[in-house]
């Protein structure tokens, strides 16, 4: 069995979710069992909507907290009609708006916030429960009641002091006690002081043996728990950004990025790492070499892949950008709508359609209103892209660090050239200069306005000089390494 770790996962999910996901569709395919396993609290959404919206099964996932119950990972079927049933005879007043609905119980100061799944269904996802203006209570429901938390007021504001979770027959699995940071899990047979020890019980419980693969995809928080309780499990760690600070480091230190510290501390019991392009493979071997005299197994292997080239029907669309990732604002997004602007008057049909959602969706919102691009720079939110990409004629990326770059990947792979700033190692990886792209010089003491000047230039320049059909073969043709079967044949050779 191969057990994929990470913290957690959203609907704007980042490149480590979908590198999983990836890398699920493969062990599928190699015919590898596999289980992810996510370590983080989902309060405001049930983890299988999100695992399921990026193309985890729900046999592959483990949910830390439902892990010692008998509760499967599920979607959200519990009902109004359910909930109700739980009211006995009790009187009650009913309003519901969107999400939103609201139990007022006549004769008394109890009332109830119902948070539904969508707008219009009447599957519950949480209860909360008001009493004499306090919330008391939360209840949170898949197919059944998964767990609850209790609240007191301190402060005037709503305490969380206990979670208890729950089986499928209601019965208490077991407690967790909390005060603010200080948490402690009640078992029946046991009491486990932090979060960090509850991760350990489950990786113990687990009874790893020489026959299993652990991969850590992050290890803040439960690095160490993991590894100290995976027994004779073989462990890999993937290296999903660029694990160093360059600007921190000389001839006699160096300073890893503090995601991989512990990691990298610990090579000794470290199977393999895993990076996911050549170039990043040869720098770290060399730097684990110079810093620390020893080498260790590093692989290469890409977070993903593709089932096949994507070719358009017709014409691409005429003077097309698009660019898809987080709405974050290590994205600088905002470089590219501003370049776009100021590129409009030389190609004056150029349009750029951006994808994704996030944190920064609002802030583009406004610039795009600003500089009056609103006909020709559009936010299309979150798509599936497969079959996106290869309607536009190129890509454009604003982030200066990328340890991969999938929709880089998926860029090319629908034979588009990328224009992107020259930095690891995505864009260096996918960028051949002037034959798919162009990979712009960048340095510290570059100011914003000149890096917008800079992307606007070669956005010119592509669709005024460059020979697109030779771009678009040159990308086809990089893609190639990337097709699923090679990149299967990489992980049966690891996990051999």
């Amino acid at each position: 069995m191969v057990y994929n770790f990470n913290l957690g996962i959203g609907w704007a999910s980042s490149g480590v979710e979908y590198a999983q996901a990836y890398r699920a569709n493969i062990l599928r395919r190699i015919g590898q069992e596999a289980r992810f396993i996510f370590t983080d609290m989902f309060p405001r959404e049930n983890i299988q909507h999100m695992t399921e919206n990026i193309g985890f099964l729900d046999s592959e996932v483990i949910w830390l907290y439902s892990f010692f119950t008998d509760c499967r990972i599920s979607p959200v079927t519990y009902t109004l009609g359910q909930l109700q049933d739980t009211f006995s005879d009790r009187n009650f007043t009913f309003t519901r708006e969107g999400k939103k609905a609201k139990y007022a119980f006549t004769g008394s100061s109890i009332y109830y916030t119902v948070y539904m799944v969508d707008d219009t269904s009447n599957r519950v996802h949480r209860v909360e429960m008001v009493s004499n203006g306090c919330l008391i209570r939360k209840d949170y429901f898949t197919y059944c009641r998964i767990y609850s938390e209790y609240y007191a007021p301190l402060d005037g504001q709503a305490h969380l002091y206990q979670r208890r979770f729950f089986n499928e027959d209601g019965t208490s699995a077991y407690e967790e006690i909390t005060d603010n940071d200080v948490v402690m899990y009640q078992f029946p047979d046991r009491l486990l002081c932090s979060k960090e020890e509850l991760v350990g019980y489950m990786v113990s419980c687990l009874n790893l043996t020489k026959d299993d693969v652990v991969i850590i995809d992050r290890t803040t928080g439960v690095g160490q728990s993991i590894m100290q309780n995976a027994g004779q499990a073989r462990i890999i760690m993937p290296i999903h950004a660029d694990h160093f600070s360059e600007g921190n480091t000389d001839e006699d230190n160096i300073l890893w990025n503090n995601y991989y510290e512990y990691a990298f501390a610990q090579h000794s019991h470290v199977y393999a790492y895993v990076t996911a392009t050549d170039d990043q493979n040869r720098l770290l071997r060399r730097q684990f070499r110079k810093y620390m005299g020893v080498d260790p197994h590093v692989v290469t292997i890409p977070v993903g892949s593709l089932d096949e080239l994507k070719y358009p029907e017709g014409d691409r669309m005429r003077h097309s950008l698009i660019t898809a990732s987080r709405l974050a604002s290590e994205k600088h997004v905002d470089w590219l709508v501003e370049a776009v602007a100021a590129a409009k008057e030389k190609v004056p049909d150029l349009f750029l359609d951006i994808y994704g959602e996030g944190k920064e969706e609002k802030l583009l919102k406004e610039l795009i209103e600003r500089l009056g691009c609103g006909e020709y720079v559009r936010l299309r939110g979150q798509q599936n892209l497969q079959e996106v990409y290869k309607n536009y004629e190129a890509y454009v990326a604003g982030s200066t660090s990328e340890g991969f770059g999938l929709t880089l990947m998926e860029a090319v792979g629908s034979g588009l050239p990328i224009i992107g700033f020259n930095v690891r190692y995505g864009n260096q990886n996918f960028i051949d200069d002037k034959k798919n792209g162009y990979k712009i010089a960048i340095n510290d003491r570059m100011n914003k306005k000149e890096k917008v000047r800079k992307l606007k230039e070669c956005i010119v320049r592509l669709f005024t000089k460059a020979r697109l059909e030779e771009y678009h073969a040159h990308s086809y043709k990089k893609a190639e390494e990337y097709l699923t079967g090679e990149v299967e044949k990489r992980w049966m050779e690891l996990l051999s």
